[in-house]
């Protein structure tokens, strides 16, 4: 059995906003909890993201152990947002689905419309709402929050190594916002792994993540530009897709730990 490092736990309480690193996470039916809980739309519903909204990578995030988000921006005071789970349902849309969202509050719409210069609100999934992972790589069982499509995405730091040595400029793990990241195999080991257990939980490697413009996006200066797009596309590129990461759905729930072993069953 191949057995390596969980070196990194990341988590996104908003859908494109900034996300925290962490020692230790909560993993529910989901993924990690609090991890794409929220979500800005646009005034139809539909899901806003930096491949629109460059800007939405200096929005930080932090969730207090109340439960309470709290968003910080360049120029804008911090806003707290009180846990509200009575508030009136509205349907939005992510990637085609249709999903039960609860408004959060006027204050947090303004303060993210003024930011981004655009009407928007933030909405969190209900708390008995259920989005189902698409049943082509999953199955009955799995859902996932407001992520793109799954519940976890994984990247070891060997592929990110290697990617930097093509690169003229060092990239963080920042720009291609994982949830685990794995040190000690060899560079993209994990495009070869079907099934993991970290800890109690076991992990399906069920698809390679196919990368969009987000990574071009720099996340402390919020500017786009070519990279790693165009040095990925001369050796990672699967038909018309640029492969980087492996999505990944969950059996189980139970707690990660920065430290712990990463085995490798098939």
């Amino acid at each position: 059995m191949r057995q390596f490092t969980l070196e990194a736990l990341y988590r996104y309480p908003v859908k494109s906003l900034a996300g925290e690193s962490f020692g230790a996470l909560e993993v529910d039916a989901r993924g990690f909890r609090h991890d794409r809980h929220w979500m800005v739309v646009d005034p139809a519903g539909r899901f806003m993201t930096q491949r629109e909204q460059a800007r939405m990578a200096l929005i930080g995030t932090h969730v207090t152990a109340q439960g309470e988000l709290q968003l910080s921006a360049p120029g804008m005071p911090a806003l707290s947002l009180p846990v509200r789970r009575d508030g009136g349902r509205i349907a939005v849309d992510v990637w085609g689905d249709t999903v039960d969202a609860v408004p959060t509050d006027p204050a947090a719409d303004a303060w993210l419309s003024a930011f981004l210069d655009t009407p928007c609100r933030l909405v969190h999934m209900a708390d008995d709402g259920v989005r189902p992972v698409d049943p082509d790589f999953a199955g009955p069982q799995d859902q996932v929050g407001f992520a793109d499509g799954f519940p976890f995405l994984l990247i070891s730091q060997a592929s990110l190594d290697d990617l930097n040595s093509r690169l003229d400029e060092t990239l963080s793990m920042r720009r291609f916002r994982p949830n685990l990241v794995v040190a000690g195999c060899p560079p993209y080991a994990e495009d070869t792994w079907r099934v993991i257990r970290i800890g109690d939980i076991r992990f399906r490697v069920v698809k390679p993540c196919a990368r969009c413009a987000i990574p071009t996006v720099d996340p402390d200066t919020g500017k786009r530009g070519k990279e790693p797009l165009r040095t990925l596309a001369s050796f990672r590129r699967r038909g018309r897709e640029v492969m980087f990461g492996q999505n990944l759905a969950h059996d189980g729930r139970g707690r990660l730990e920065v430290g712990m072993t990463v085995e490798v069953l098939e």
